[in-house]
């Protein structure tokens, strides 16, 4: 059953010239309710200005319009933060350019309600409230000045600052709840008892918008008055993640050979095996396209688990469009019959099996892979995707030397949370001192195993030293390359340093930094993070050292005696 929403909603311009409030409601159907979920705006120009009207109209209007285009695989505050970033320069903009409207800002308060969850964005002194049972709790803060003589002067709006702070909130929602948005000029003259007891009374969402804006008017409010009611019918029975895995419950197919046939497909040759999957050259019958299909191993056909990862995979693959990760190719509901999804093909070998077949990596040829990789990352991590397992093994490069990242089993969306996946998967001597130590991943460690990816190709070595697993080092300084590799330039060498840097902060903080540093090279090198001073290296060296002094100046004391 999907998300059921009753809505209500009503503004009165009051006592005002012009009613400079705005509200917006989205609720989509089917598919794009269960990802994207319903979203309710409402938003109060800020009065004194000319312009506030056309601000809270257009940041309504632009969240409602961009919300909608965001990547999936960004959770849901990330997606409201990026657009409200964007809205809030414009209106900056604007109030600067334009005399007439030197102040373009309004208050915003956004609820999303998705699956059996909210999500909430805030800025401003409009409220959101919800009701559940018998009890009103009011779920943002007013941000005014707590001065007296300033309790009405905003400290936060969109479009009053080039620095734009959100507050977020999320919590489940249950049957029978009712939320509601409003503007200052409602709950400012009602209050919570009075908004309580309207709610209590009307039932239906657009009565009580109604009740409630009339109230507020008739109060003696001075200011324009607007409600958005929400009123939650049925909460979804199937989770967004359920959504993506629908398929699970489909047979994993029997170990495949040449001449098998899988639905549309007959296997060409195995490419790969691993613990969990295995990965077929395959050709569509249909089309005599030759293709990848990618299942699980036999032994995991009743491994809920195992069964869940490959749908996510697949479903994350599927957002990925660029040229440095395989493609999947979309079958027809209905037309899979057993648990696979099939992708593009691409001839070539893992950087792994060349310097298993004993390529040697010259500097020009890991510069330019270590460019490709920055570039597949920065496109998994602008839809806030991590891919966790970065290493040779599952970096593909065809005889022309295009490279594609391959591998999502183990890769984490923040929109799409993977209780399975929380943990720190990946291969130990690629990965972040951090994600040993039991932190959670980031963008850093993405661009770390990179570096160190650039690093073993070239020396065959690792940062630190190998990394067994269940083994808990303790990370020093990363021995430099050129101990191994005298012919690196001193440029890269820095590069290398400073990507797998122990501590995250020294590292380059986004994959796109990591291709600028690549692409200017030696004419603006970047410089290697200083070597951790010995006493940070050596705790107890500071006390030897105090224990040596205090000996040689015991035995000077001593010798000064004998001599007297």
């Amino acid at each position: 059953m999907p998300l059921q929403i009753s809505l209500g909603s009503a503004t009165a311009t009051g006592k005002r010239e012009r009613n400079e409030d705005y509200w917006g409601v989205v609720t989509p159907e089917g598919a794009e309710l269960a990802a994207r979920g319903a979203v309710l705006a409402v938003a109060d120009g800020v009065s004194g200005s000319e312009g506030g009207r056309e601000a809270a109209e257009h940041c309504v209007r632009g969240l409602l319009a961009d919300y909608y285009s965001t990547p999936e695989t960004w959770e849901v505050a990330l997606a409201i933060d990026r657009v409200l970033t964007g809205i809030n320069r414009w209106l900056v903009a604007q109030g600067t350019a334009h005399e007439p409207h030197r102040m373009q800002a309004t208050t915003l308060s956004v609820l999303v309600l998705r699956g059996g969850r909210y999500y909430l964005g805030h800025v401003g002194d409009s409220r959101i409230y919800r009701m559940r049972d018998d009890a009103l709790t009011r779920h943002t803060e007013d941000h005014v000045w707590d001065l007296p003589e300033r309790s009405h002067v905003l400290r936060r709006a969109v479009g009053l600052d080039t620095h734009l702070v959100v507050d977020h909130g999320d919590g489940e929602i249950k049957a029978g709840d009712r939320f509601l948005i409003c503007s200052d000029g409602l709950w400012e003259p009602l209050g919570d008892a009075r908004i309580k007891a309207l709610l209590a009374s009307h039932q239906d969402s657009q009565a009580a918008a109604d009740a409630l804006v009339a109230a507020a008017i008739e109060t003696g409010g001075q200011d324009n008055a607007t409600a958005v009611v929400a009123g939650i019918e049925a909460v979804a029975t199937e989770s967004w993640r359920e959504m993506i895995v629908a398929d699970r419950h489909l047979p994993v197919p029997a170990k495949l050979k040449p001449g098998n046939r899988v639905d549309d497909f007959e296997v060409v040759r195995l490419i790969h095996e691993s613990r969990a999957t295995l990965l077929y050259q395959v050709r569509s019958a249909a089309s005599g396209r030759t293709l990848a299909l990618k299942t699980l191993q036999p032994l995991l056909s009743a491994d809920r688990q195992s069964r869940e990862g490959l749908l996510n995979e697949e479903w994350l693959a599927k957002r990925l469009i660029s040229s440095y990760f395989p493609q999947v190719i979309p079958i027809a509901a209905g037309a899979r019959q057993y648990l696979y999804y099939v992708m593009t093909y691409h001839a070539g070998r893992t950087l792994q099996a060349r310097l298993d077949s004993g390529q040697h990596f010259s500097t020009a040829e890991t510069v330019r892979v270590g460019m490709q990789v920055a570039k597949g990352l920065g496109a998994l991590h602008r839809l806030a995707i991590l891919h966790r397992d970065i290493k040779p093994a599952n970096l593909l490069q065809d005889e022309d030397g295009e490279l594609r990242i391959l591998d999502l089993g183990v890769a984490l969306a923040a929109g799409v949370p993977y209780e399975e996946l929380q943990g720190n998967p990946g291969t130990p001597s690629f990965m972040a001192p951090e994600l040993i130590a039991g932190e959670g991943a980031s963008v850093q460690s993405d661009l770390y195993a990179a570096g160190a990816t650039l690093y073993h190709l070239l020396t065959r070595k690792y940062p630190y030293g190998e990394v067994e697993p269940f083994q808990r080092p303790q990370f020093g300084d990363p021995t430099p390359p050129t101990r191994y590799r005298p012919d690196i330039p001193r440029w890269f060498e820095n590069f290398l340093l400073r990507a797998v840097a122990r501590h995250r902060g020294e590292r380059f903080e986004t994959a796109e930094e990591m291709l600028y540093a690549l692409e200017v090279g030696e004419a603006r090198p970047v410089s290697a993070p200083l070597p951790t001073p010995l006493l940070q290296r050596h705790p107890a060296a500071r006390w030897q050292a105090v224990a040596l002094v205090s000996i040689i100046v015991n035995l000077l004391l001593i010798y000064l005696l004998l001599v007297r």
